[in-house]
């Protein structure tokens, strides 16, 4: 598959406003059709069906470039006191190696961002980002802070590798010591001189990887190296599954959650350490909201009517006798539980389990009902299996 052709990737830009990345010619040339922006880079979405695109990686494996999740490193003295400053979660006992889901919030409790963060040594941190400034954020956080950090974005541009045969192919490409990693750990590697982390992660709740290049100018060898490996074993070139992901009640950032929406909100209280001896930014508001107590909740939904063509791009109301009690935030039909389903966020004193409204999609109205969430593998077996 590989060419010597390039620019390829010249119909879709923009222009030098929003970055390219280093695999933006070879997703070209197997098959990205459409992109869109995150983190003002250029994402593959679409690399034909995505409902294919969604059976290749719940049967097989998938490639996918996600190098729009950059990296804000955080190093010196007090790396560790400030990144435990910027989030609720307890970060005591993560030790080098290590990966966590964490929330950056803000002094009114509000959800900065979702990044899974990695710990590289004792003062040596990046966070792995979503569609938001963090950068920007820390950087502010850090001039009134009192610690002694430096706070840069390095040459780092992930990929992912998800799927059941992830880690075959993983092995075949890297050897028994990166698919041998737990789940939310991270390995160094080396590749052809090439710098590289492994880590057991990924945005799928599927088995997989992300690969992160620390060289970005190896972008498309490395991309050939994974097809030219994995293809045999079943690895298809593609891009993260809306599909999977709402299966598996994975909130997106700007969709999902904003910094609008609060931890408890989200139902990720599990996330927040309020009687941790350390300070961070929103400890004392999120201690009042837990006091307090909120307003609305996240939730899963599933929709009735024929199945939904595509996804929404604008939130849709939820009606229960005539008020507009929420809105659904993500919906998708799962062509494996052959029904439409849906995150959404909901007033309280409607989101339980059972609750029936009709949901005002852009074509129809649609009755709907408060379902449990993940709506596919709420264990997460799948994801973390070993």
């Amino acid at each position: 598959m590989t060419t010597n052709k390039v620019g390829l990737f010249k119909n879709f830009s923009f222009g030098t406003q929003v970055r390219k990345s280093p695999y933006a010619e070879a997703t070209v040339r197997w098959g990205a059709q459409k992109f869109s922006v995150y983190n003002h880079m250029y994402i593959p979405r679409d690399f034909g069906d995505p409902v294919q695109n969604f059976w290749n990686l719940v049967n097989d494996a998938i490639l996918c470039d996600v190098s729009v999740e950059r990296q804000v490193e955080i190093t010196g003295p007090d790396a560790a006191r400030f990144v435990q400053y910027m989030n609720c979660r307890d970060l005591s006992k993560c030790q080098v190696g290590q990966c966590k889901y964490v929330l950056l919030t803000d002094q009114d409790g509000g959800i900065i961002n979702d990044p899974i963060l990695l710990k590289l040594g004792e003062n040596h941190f990046w966070l792995s980002i979503a569609d938001s400034d963090v950068l920007l954020w820390a950087k502010g956080l850090a001039v009134n802070a009192g610690m002694d950090v430096h706070i840069a974005e390095p040459d780092v541009s992930p990929l992912q590798l998800q799927g059941p045969k992830s880690r075959d192919i993983l092995r075949a490409a890297f050897g028994d010591g990166p698919a041998a990693l737990k789940y939310f750990w991270f390995t160094e590697h080396e590749w052809e001189g090439i710098p590289l982390i492994i880590s057991r992660t990924g945005w799928s709740s599927e088995l997989g990887y992300e690969i992160y290049l620390r060289e970005g100018a190896a972008g498309d060898r490395l991309w050939e190296y994974l097809m030219e490996v994995g293809e045999p074993m079943g690895l298809h070139p593609g891009h993260t599954s809306s599909i999977r992901r709402i299966e598996g009640a994975m909130l997106s950032y700007q969709a999902d959650m904003t910094l609008e929406n609060n931890p408890f909100e989200l139902g990720m209280d599990r996330l927040v350490n309020l009687d941790m001896e350390a300070d961070f930014v929103s400890k004392a508001a999120l201690t009042r909201i837990a006091e307090n107590g909120v307003e609305k909740l996240s939730v899963g939904l599933e929709l009735e009517g024929p199945p939904l063509e595509g996804s929404n791009d604008e939130y849709w109301p939820i009606m229960i006798d005539g008020l507009i009690v929420g809105r659904v935030t993500s919906a998708i039909y799962s062509p494996r539980l052959e029904k439409t389903i849906a995150l959404a966020m909901m007033t309280k004193q409607y989101a339980e389990l059972g609750t029936q409204g009709v949901v005002e999609t852009t074509e129809r109205s649609r009755n709907c009902i408060v379902v449990p969430k993940p709506f596919y593998d709420p264990n997460k077996s799948l994801a973390a299996r070993d």
